[in-house]
């Protein structure tokens, strides 16, 4: 029903348009058709005659809506005479020229001629269209031992809305192995090719309907996100940085994945697949890596020459129908290899599309890096495409590097094509960010040399100032007094082990004249002790710990009482020649108390520590 339509439609074309564009004739026109890729390439040649007596302008090419949505390249170049006296070659103008009263199904182009054509002249054009998504996978689903098997529709004569005296088209696809063709009147199959015509006086619009269906292993690479950014360095570098999100654009694989099947036999196993890509880049490219979100990827070779430089790249997983996969690739270029300048005016010229071979970008976005302080910026591209700019702010930056952003959609191969930056910048800007650094070394040396030679400390009239200066006296004072507390432990623990000398010896007076010795140290330990109590009790920053160290001092002055009237009961006891138990007898009681404030001295003294 959907030919019936289409064919219907170009009849009712044929008749409204045919004696409106009757003054041009095509005396010959020829097709070739490429494919061997997923990316179709029609080039057209023609032999336009002017029959009628007006001069024209233009010539229209006609394609039917579903091929004019997936074009992603139209050019057209004209040629004057032929054989000796051809002429150079000019690219023509192409724009879209759609007539108010033509059906939408029909997408109208008209290449402008570089000169009128009058009556009798004649003008050969060359015409290239590149089509994308063009080849439909059937079956969709394939196995992964299953072949990829696609199908091509198109019409063996060129719509074309003038008369065509004589016509052919030849088909060319990857290999010998065909699954099945139209076969329509001078049809021939041979080796790879197809080949429909020639057909003599075809009237406007003339069509009929061409199916072929045949294999295809051809790797079917899809880009569906390709953001290339090139930062520009004046200090000789071209950074390239891409990244890829690809897609393989085939048959969908279904069932299971045998990676055992895919190595044994990976040509029938895997044939579908593919498993490298190969990016050609500039010749001096250096420090080239490849990664993904994972990390490096050591599966890739590079081969180079004076001409270029070749990466083999090899995702880790092959890449079947459906299948994803995201990385990035970078590279740096001498900068003398694309960044020019002319009277005043600096321009970068470089290549716009993937490097990658017969990949196609579903969506591409160039992103041009400039110098900060980079002005009067332009971009030239040699085919339409979307232009921005932002700010990307990198180390040292101020104001941040302009950032020129162009995008464009279905691009091919075909739009690798040199682009150009033009933008002024000044010689004087490169010192910045070298003066920022020497200017931050040298701010950083003069700040280390101030702190070094001044003086921070806070004011001793401040009233924090004085506090912190009584507060530091309490505790040297604390400290002065916990050493009095230890000294006197140490002079009760002597006299504890005089007593257990007494009781080994029998020697009275050696115990008695310790116990004198430990009088007067005491003594003496008491009086240092009492301008130390003096000074913390009359210390507003002490009041809060002076009754803990006021408690210490009393309680060791009774644990000092205490040991003092046992050391003379145990020394009289042995005067009297009494004996041991009995003295254990009448110190018992005395022991307990000595044993219970001991315990509690210790504990104080701790306290007084964490002071």
């Amino acid at each position: 029903m959907g030919r019936f339509r289409f064919d219907l439609l170009l009849l009712l074309l044929a008749v409204h348009w045919g004696p409106a564009l009757s003054d041009l004739v095509i005396s010959k026109l020829d097709r070739r058709i490429d494919l061997t890729s997923q990316i179709v390439r029609m080039t057209i040649s023609l032999k336009v005659e002017n029959k009628g007596p007006d001069p024209v302008s233009k010539v229209s090419l006609t394609f039917p809506e579903h091929q004019a949505n997936n074009l992603a390249l139209l050019v057209a170049v004209s040629t004057e005479g032929k054989g000796k006296t051809r002429g150079p070659t000019t690219n023509l103008p192409i724009k879209i020229n759609q007539p108010d009263d033509s059906p939408p199904s029909l997408i109208w182009y008209a290449a402008i001629l570089p000169k009128e054509l009058v009556k009798g002249e004649s003008l050969t054009i060359d015409v290239l269209a590149v089509f994308t998504h063009t080849l439909r996978a059937f079956p969709e689903k394939i196995t992964q031992s299953e072949p990829q098997l696609f199908l091509f529709q198109e019409s063996a004569h060129f719509p074309s809305p003038y008369k065509v005296k004589s016509q052919s088209m030849t088909v060319k696809i990857p290999s010998e192995n065909i699954e099945s063709y139209t076969k329509l009147e001078n049809t021939k199959f041979s080796n790879s090719e197809i080949k429909y015509g020639p057909y003599e006086n075809l009237p406007p619009f003339s069509y009929s309907p061409v199916i072929i269906h045949f294999p295809s292993n051809k790797p079917f690479a899809v880009a569906q996100e390709l953001i290339r950014e090139i930062e520009i360095s004046h200090w000789g570098n071209v950074q390239v940085t891409e990244h890829y999100t690809v897609i393989h654009g085939g048959a969908k694989s279904t069932g299971e994945f045998s990676r055992l099947d895919f190595q044994t036999r990976p040509h029938v196993r895997g044939a579908s697949a593919f498993r490298n890509l190969l990016a050609m880049l500039p010749p001096r490219a250096h420090s080239i890596y490849y990664r993904d979100a994972i990390g490096n990827i050591s599966t890739s070779n590079i081969y180079g020459d004076s001409s270029k430089t070749l990466l083999e790249i090899e995702p880790r997983y092959p890449m079947f129908g459906g299948w994803k996969t995201s990385f990035t690739i970078g590279y740096g270029l001498p900068l003398q290899d694309f960044l020019f300048q002319s009277e005043g005016t600096r321009f970068l010229n470089i290549t716009f599309g993937s490097p990658m071979n017969d990949i196609l970008v579903e969506n591409l976005t160039v992103k041009v890096v400039l110098p900060e302080g980079s002005k009067d910026i332009s971009v030239s591209v040699p085919f339409p495409v979307k232009q921005s700019q932002e700010t990307k702010f990198s180390h040292l930056d101020i104001a941040g590097r302009p950032t020129i952003v162009v995008e464009k959609i279905n691009v091919v191969p075909e739009h690798n094509q040199y682009f150009q930056v033009h933008y002024k910048f000044s010689n004087i800007s490169l010192l910045t960010e070298p003066l920022m650094l020497i200017f931050g070394f040298f701010s950083l040396f003069v700040a280390c040399i101030i702190y070094m030679h001044a003086d921070f400390t806070i004011s001793k009239s401040s009233a924090s100032y004085l506090a912190k200066l009584q507060w530091d006296e309490v505790l040297g004072t604390i400290q002065l007094l916990q050493d009095i507390i230890n000294r006197c432990l140490l002079v009760h623990d002597k006299l504890e082990a005089s007593l257990r000398d007494l009781s080994r010896t029998g020697d009275v007076q050696a115990c008695k004249a310790v116990r004198k010795a430990a009088d007067n140290l005491l003594k003496d330990l008491s009086k240092e002790s009492k301008p130390l109590l003096s000074l913390l009790q009359s210390s507003p920053q002490a009041a809060h710990i002076f009754p803990k160290v006021e408690e210490l001092v009393v309680k060791e002055r009774d644990l000092q009482e205490k040991i003092m009237l046992k050391h003379t009961m145990v020394v009289d006891s042995y005067e009297k020649k009494s004996g041991g138990r009995d003295i254990e007898n009448r110190v018992a009681s005395i022991q307990q108390k000595i044993t219970v404030l001991k315990q509690e001295v210790d504990d104080l003294v701790e306290f007084v520590e964490d002071i």
